[in-house]
């Protein structure tokens, strides 16, 4: 039964199986098992600037890390938990569209929508150090400790070499009915890529090896709470932002001009 804000369920979290410093790849899924729903409890809210159009999101060291897209409005940010306002600010040149954010090794990865350039910066003052280039259009970006992956928002994602930015192999996400395009913003998460999805109100659970679709976080109680008017992103167009928290075991979820991000904790139900 749903309490307010607050979803019990009687299964224990997802938990990480380490292998030295990479987590071990989820056991292969059942072809004919269909994805789980997965249950959350949110924990927290924190403020967030609704002029933000979120499309990257890194949680690191009690701080969060934000790109922003639109032309001559994209940034990358540095926020402190509890403030909508920014520590610092890096804005992008007019004609770059701000997109997917990773960091990897300290460092600040961010990718542009149709530029095919993407900017590297060290995390403490968001100075840029560096750029990096890639074929096709940037959306979401993670890593897997030794891979970045990327999506475009096609149903494909592709694994890149870190030092070269070159790609390695693709996969092809697909549930039941088939593929699953429109992969947005990313994050890997104990094994698995979890993507939000374009004009869904749903985050994706993707298995790294085989593409399958093995579980879904439904967030449209989330997206009635940041309907604060009439505008275009009071619709579930504006679900993105996704960042995970590893020792306190903590999802951060916003949207496009959210006024929120919220805390949650997952549950897997398909072990109840």
């Amino acid at each position: 039964m749903k309490t307010g804000l607050c979803w019990l369920a009687a299964t224990v979290l997802f938990a990480p199986v380490c292998v030295g410093s990479r987590l071990e790849t989820p056991a292969l899924p059942d072809t004919a098992e269909l994805p789980v729903q997965l249950d959350y409890t949110v924990v927290r809210t924190y403020p967030h600037d609704r002029e933000a159009v979120t499309q990257g999101l890194v949680y690191s060291q009690g701080l969060l890390y934000e790109s922003t897209g639109l032309f001559g409005a994209s940034s990358l940010r540095m926020l402190e938990l509890g403030t909508s306002e920014p520590l610092v600010v890096k804005r992008l040149e007019s004609k770059y569209y701000g997109e997917g954010l990773t960091m990897f090794e300290d460092k600040l990865y961010q990718l542009t929508w149709r530029s095919g350039k993407g900017f590297i910066y060290k995390k403490n003052k968001l100075q840029q150090s560096g750029s990096f280039y890639y074929s096709g259009e940037g959306w979401g970006l993670t890593h897997n400790g030794h891979e970045f992956i990327m999506s475009d928002g096609s149903s494909y994602l592709q694994f890149l070499d870190p030092e070269t930015m070159k790609p390695l192999r693709r996969l092809q996400v697909s549930d039941e009915r088939g593929p699953v395009s429109r992969l947005n913003e990313l994050e890997f998460i104990d094994g698995y890529i979890f993507a939000n999805i374009l004009y869904d109100s749903r985050i994706a659970r993707i298995h790294p090896v085989t593409g399958k679709l093995t579980g879904w976080i439904e967030l449209d109680e989330l997206i009635e709470l940041n309907k604060t008017g009439t505008d275009n992103m009071s619709v579930p167009a504006g679900l993105n932002g996704i960042a995970w928290d590893s020792i306190e075991r903590r999802l951060f979820v916003t949207g496009k001009h959210w006024p929120n991000i919220f805390v949650i904790e997952l549950v897997d139900q398909k072990d109840d």
